[in-house]
C-alpha cells in the first residue's frame, strides 16, 4: 500500500472495462515509520503510548484505539449505506441479543469489498509488524447493528486461533448516556473477571483492536437509545493460539439433606388445594408427560403477603453473585433475613417438602418414596388393604394430626425431558452415587442489569428445579428475567418460565439440558411507573437432587 498517498484523493481508480475500483486507506498518521516504530515498541515492552493518531494502553489487558481509521469520508458514507441495505438476521440467547449482517467474507459490495482487502492485506501486514505475531490470512469480519436493549455480556473472545480482534464503529453522535460502551474487565487470581475498570465510547470512524487472551473480558453494554442504532463492522485476525492456564472449577454449591420438619409446617403455609391426595395425583401425571409444571397461588394468601412485605421492607443484606462471565444477580444473606423468610426457606428444606415433592413429580425425594422396584408390589399391596387403608384414612381425617398421601413412583429416566433414556446399569450407579437425596437453595433479587450464563464448565445432571416468585406485578417477559431451559450444544429454547406471583414452577431436567436467566433489560425500569416503590422481583430457588 502507497501510505504517502494524498488523503484528498478521491476513493475509485479506473479498473477493467473502465469500471471505478474503489479503494480504501487507512490514516496516513498510522503507517508512517516513526509512529509505527513506537507503537511496535510499546506493544513488545507492554507499556501504555498515546498519539493523537494511536492510543495504546495495557490495563486491563493490551488493547489499542484509532480515533480516525478510514482516510475518506465518502467511503465511509458509501460503506454506512451498502451495510445497511445488508440482511440482518436476529441474534438471541442467553450472552446476548442483537442483529448481525450475512457474512461479509464474500460480500461483492464494492465499499464492503474494499474494507475487506485493507484489513485483511495491508492493516493485517501492519498489525503483524507491530504485534511480532505472524497473522494468517483468514478472514473473518461481519456487521452487527445493536438497537435498544440490545446487549453482549461478559465474555473474553477465547477461541481456538482467534488472536486479535478488532471494531470499526459507523455510529451516529455518541454519548456514553446511550449505552453501548466496550466494557473491559479486570480479573482475579484465577483470571476470572471481576469488574468493569474502563468504557469506551463508539465514534464514528473509530477502530479498536485488542488482543484475544485468557484475560480479554468483555462486554458490549445494553444500548439506551430508542432512536440510535450502533453499527459497527468486527472480527479477529487469527494466528497461533497463546497457552490457556488451567481451568478454574469454582468450589461446589454443599448440598443438604431435608431439615427434620414434619407435615405440619405444610399445612401452616401451603394452599390446602395442594394437599389433596387425588389433586396431587392429577399433579403428577401432568408431570410425567412434561417434566415441567406451575403450580399458581401456591402458598396461603396470608403468608405470601407476610413474605413480599419483608422483601419490600430491604432489611435484608444482599451480596452480589458473580464472576460476570457466568452470572450477576443478589443472593441473601440468610443470617439477616427476617424470621418469616426464614420460615419460608425451611419449608423448601423440610422433610415434608422433600415428601410433597415426591407426590408432585414422581421422583425418589424421600425414603417414603417408594423405589421402581417396589411399585409393583405395593400396588398389590394396596389394593388387598384398601378397605384396612380406608379405616384409617377416616381416622387420620378425625385425628388433629393430618398426614401426606402415599406416593406413586416413575422412574427418573422417564422424566428425560426428550433426551435418550439411561440404561438400567447408569441408573442404579446414579442413584448409588447420590445417596440420600439433597438440595441446595437461595433466595435472590432480580432487577435491571442482572443475568446468569451458560458457561464452559456448567454442569448437566438430574435434578429437580423448584422456582417460587414475589413481587412480579407489573412484570413482562419483554423485560428479560425469565429462565429458559435449552438442549446442550443447541440455542432454540426447550422452556421458558416466566415470574409470576405466587406461583411455584418445577422442571426436571436430565444431563443435557442447561438453563439461565435472561439479562434484565432496562424495560424493566416500566414496572416502577405502576409500582413506584419496586425494583424487580425475588425468587426462592432450590436444587432437589435423587
Amino acid at each position: 500500500m502507497n501510505g504517502k498517498r494524498p488523503a484528498e484523493a478521491g476513493p475509485c481508480r479506473g479498473g477493467k472495462r473502465g469500471k471505478k475500483e474503489v479503494i480504501a486507506e487507512f490514516s496516513e498518521a498510522v503507517t508512517e515509520e516513526t509512529l509505527k516504530k513506537q507503537v511496535a515498541e510499546a506493544w513488545t515492552s507492554r507499556t501504555p503510548f498515546s498519539h493523537e493518531a494511536v492510543v495504546m494502553d495495557m490495563e486491563p489487558f493490551l488493547h489499542c484505539v484509532i480515533p480516525n481509521f478510514i482516510r475518506s469520508q465518502d467511503f465511509l458514507d458509501s460503506l454506512q449505506k451498502e451495510l445497511l441495505n445488508l440482511d440482518f438476521h436476529e441474534k438471541y440467547n442467553d450472552l446476548y441479543k442483537f442483529q448481525q449482517s450475512d457474512d461479509l467474507k464474500k460480500r461483492k459490495e464494492p465499499h464492503i469489498s474494499a474494507l475487506r482487502k485493507l484489513m485483511f492485506e495491508d492493516f493485517r501486514a501492519w498489525l503483524s509488524d507491530v504485534s511480532q505475531i505472524d497473522l494468517e490470512p483468514t478472514i473473518d469480519m461481519s456487521c452487527a447493528k445493536y438497537e435498544f436493549t440490545d446487549a453482549l455480556l461478559c465474555h473474553d473472545d477465547e477461541l481456538e486461533g482467534r488472536r486479535i480482534a478488532f471494531i470499526l464503529y459507523l455510529v451516529p453522535s455518541w454519548d456514553r448516556s446511550f449505552g453501548g460502551t466496550l466494557d473491559l474487565y479486570d480479573t482475579d487470581e484465577h483470571f476470572q473477571p471481576k469488574q468493569i475498570v474502563k468504557s469506551l465510547i463508539p465514534s464514528w470512524n473509530k477502530l479498536i483492536f485488542f488482543e484475544v487472551s485468557p484475560v480479554s473480558f468483555h462486554q458490549v453494554s445494553e444500548v439506551l437509545s430508542e432512536e440510535k442504532s450502533r453499527l459497527s463492522i468486527s472480527g479477529w485476525f487469527h494466528g497461533a493460539s497463546l497457552t490457556r492456564p488451567p481451568i478454574y472449577f469454582e468450589p461446589p454449591i454443599p448440598r443438604n439433606p431435608h431439615i427434620p420438619k414434619d407435615h405440619e409446617i405444610l399445612y401452616d403455609w401451603i394452599n390446602p388445594t395442594y394437599l389433596d391426595m387425588e389433586y396431587q395425583a392429577q399433579i403428577q401425571e401432568e408431570f410425567e408427560e412434561s417434566s415441567e409444571i406451575l403450580l399458581k397461588e401456591f402458598l396461603k394468601p396470608e403468608k405470601f403477603a407476610k413474605v413480599c412485605e419483608a422483601l419490600e421492607k430491604a432489611d435484608v443484606e444482599w451480596n452480589t453473585r458473580s464472576p460476570p462471565n457466568k452470572r450477576f444477580y443478589e443472593k441473601a444473606e440468610e443470617s439477616t433475613l427476617p424470621d418469616i423468610l426464614k420460615e419460608c426457606m425451611e419449608l423448601f428444606r423440610s422433610e415434608a417438602m422433600f415428601l410433597l415433592l415426591s407426590n408432585f413429580t414422581g421422583l425418589k425425594l424421600h425414603f417414603l418414596a417408594p423405589s421402581e422396584d417396589s411399585e409393583t408390589e405395593d400396588k398389590k399391596e394396596g389394593e388387598a388393604a384398601s378397605t384396612a387403608e380406608n379405616t384409617e384414612e377416616g381416622a387420620s381425617q378425625s385425628s388433629s394430626e393430618p398426614r401426606l398421601p402415599e406416593v406413586t413412583i416413575t422412574s427418573s429416566s422417564q422424566q428425560s425431558d426428550g433426551g435418550e433414556v439411561e440404561s438400567e446399569s447408569e441408573e442404579k450407579e446414579a442413584k448409588k452415587d447420590s445417596g440420600v437425596p439433597t438440595c441446595q437453595g437461595e433466595l435472590r433479587h432480580w432487577k435491571t442489569g442482572h443475568y446468569t450464563l451458560i458457561h464452559d464448565n456448567s454442569k448437566t445432571e438430574f435434578a429437580l428445579d423448584l422456582l417460587f416468585y414475589c413481587g412480579c406485578e407489573g412484570w413482562e417477559p419483554e423485560f428479560g428475567g425469565f429462565t429458559s431451559y435449552i438442549a446442550k450444544g443447541e440455542d432454540e429454547e426447550l422452556l421458558t418460565v416466566n415470574p409470576e406471583n405466587n406461583s411455584l414452577a418445577l422442571v426436571y431436567r436430565d444431563r443435557e439440558t442447561l438453563k439461565f436467566v435472561k439479562h434484565i433489560n432496562h424495560r424493566s425500569l416500566e414496572q416502577k411507573k405502576t409500582f413506584p416503590n419496586r425494583t424487580g422481583f425475588w425468587d426462592f430457588a432450590f436444587v432437589y437432587y435423587e
